[in-house]
């Protein structure tokens, strides 16, 4: 069996999603567990209709999800033809289930109705893909991912119950293979023991195929993008990027932890685990080779691997009585980042300093400065740079900061962080 994963932009549009239904078609000869994401840019749009209506602006959350509907409906109805009212039926039930949130008041955590409100996007793009494929005679099985994926309850972030997880797939995917080779699921979403809807993270839809092919012992995953391969950089902010046709597993874990976009950072180790390929493949123009991750003993001479992470803020905590950043008030600021949930990109410390650089949009970042200035001293710089170089040369950080201004540097023999403004 193999795994593929399909993201957003394979199928914004109708020409889109026939395009990866075919290639979903030629590869149907064997079993293949399809895991999709949201419709392009559906994720932003649910987003802000959980800020409205969070805001206590529910008309305008109405208004919004209206519209959203209203291109779901549109799409299914360019793609199926005359047999879309069937499936537009099944969305309204989908629909549904937003419409009850949105017509009440919200009495819980944001995060928590951000999660009932933006899983939806991966369930109606599913729908409507799985019975395009059957419309056009490719046996193709849908199913709900959060009746299988079981998670905890940290909402948009959650973590796997490996355990309840697994008899899941067990149970419920691996026998449908028996009736069809294609099984179609979404990927970034989960359910809790109460069967609430969680997501794992934004660009989760990976992680949920790395998971699904570890448990179902897959043969390979296969994530197909609108980029030909991995590449030493984003081409739309690093003119000249090379491309990168194989890569180790750990050496894509460095480039996904320092803000990487092309791999979620928790991807590659249920695969490493089970030693399972991931290849990386253009959806444009699915004859190009790709990238192959994977474990290999050759030395691999990689280029500079450049990553440039946008939206940063500059904290600098100081303590009050000079008291030294030792054991004690590291361990005491560690804990009021893990209670607010902000992950650190970059820390350093000085003897009564303690310097790190997040991201800007951070949600719990007022909660985390309140925290921090009943004990500390606050400084912080925003609309920052975290400019990060793998396998550096001196002569490509030369040619990209120029005309950057170097707040903070860190340096190791095969990696350089730099915070610029």
């Amino acid at each position: 069996m193999k795994v593929f994963k399909f993201g957003g932009a394979s199928i914004e549009n109708v020409e889109r999603a026939k395009n990866t239904a075919a290639i979903i078609n030629e590869n149907s000869t064997q079993p293949l567990l399809v895991v999709i994401s949201a419709k392009g840019k559906t994720t932003n749009a649910l987003e802000e209709i959980a800020h409205e209506y969070f805001n206590r602006q529910s008309e305008k959350a109405l208004e919004l999800f209206e519209q959203l509907k209203q291109d779901h409906n549109e799409y299914a109805t360019a793609l199926l033809e005359d047999q879309s009212v069937a499936i537009i039926e099944n969305l309204q039930s989908l629909y549904l289930e937003i419409d009850w949130i949105l017509n009440d008041v919200p009495v819980r955590g944001y995060d928590y109705y951000y999660d009932q409100i933006v899983s939806i996007g991966e369930l109606l793009s599913t729908m409507i893909i799985a019975a395009y494929l059957n419309k056009n005679q490719v046996i193709a099985t849908w199913i709900d991912v959060r009746d299988i994926l079981k998670t905890d309850d940290t909402y948009r972030d959650a973590q796997i119950d490996w355990n309840a997880t697994l008899q899941q797939v067990e149970s419920q995917i691996v026998p449908l293979f028996a009736n069809s080779n294609i099984v179609i699921t979404q990927g970034f979403i989960g359910s809790t023991d109460e069967n609430n809807s969680i997501t794992l993270g934004r660009e989760g839809s990976d992680y949920t195929a790395a998971v699904l092919a570890n448990m179902c012992n897959a043969e390979s995953v296969t994530i197909w993008k609108d980029v030909p391969s991995l590449l030493n950089g984003d081409p739309k902010i690093f003119p000249n990027t090379l491309p990168i046709e194989e890569i180790t597993y750990h050496e894509v874990i460095e480039m996904a932890f320092y803000g990487a976009q092309v791999i979620h950072p928790k991807t590659i180790k249920p695969l490493q685990n089970k030693n399972i390929p991931l290849y990386v493949k253009c959806f444009l123009d699915k004859e190009l080779k790709g990238t192959l991750i994977h474990n290999t003993d050759k030395k691999i001479n990689y280029p500079p691997i450049l990553v440039l992470k946008t939206k940063q803020t500059l904290l600098q905590v100081t303590t009050k009585d000079y008291s030294f950043i030792t054991e004690d008030n590291l361990s005491r600021i560690y804990k009021m980042f893990h209670d607010c949930k902000i992950k650190i990109n970059l820390i350093q410390n000085a003897a009564i300093s303690f310097v790190a650089c997040i991201d800007s949009h951070t949600a719990h970042l007022d909660e985390l400065l309140a925290l921090l200035n009943e004990q500390y001293e606050v400084k912080r710089n925003e609309n920052l740079f975290l400019f990060t170089v793998r396998h550096y040369r001196q002569d490509i950080l030369k040619e990209e900061l120029k005309n950057r201004t170097v707040l903070l540097t860190q340096k190791t023999r095969q990696t350089i962080q730099m915070v610029v403004k």
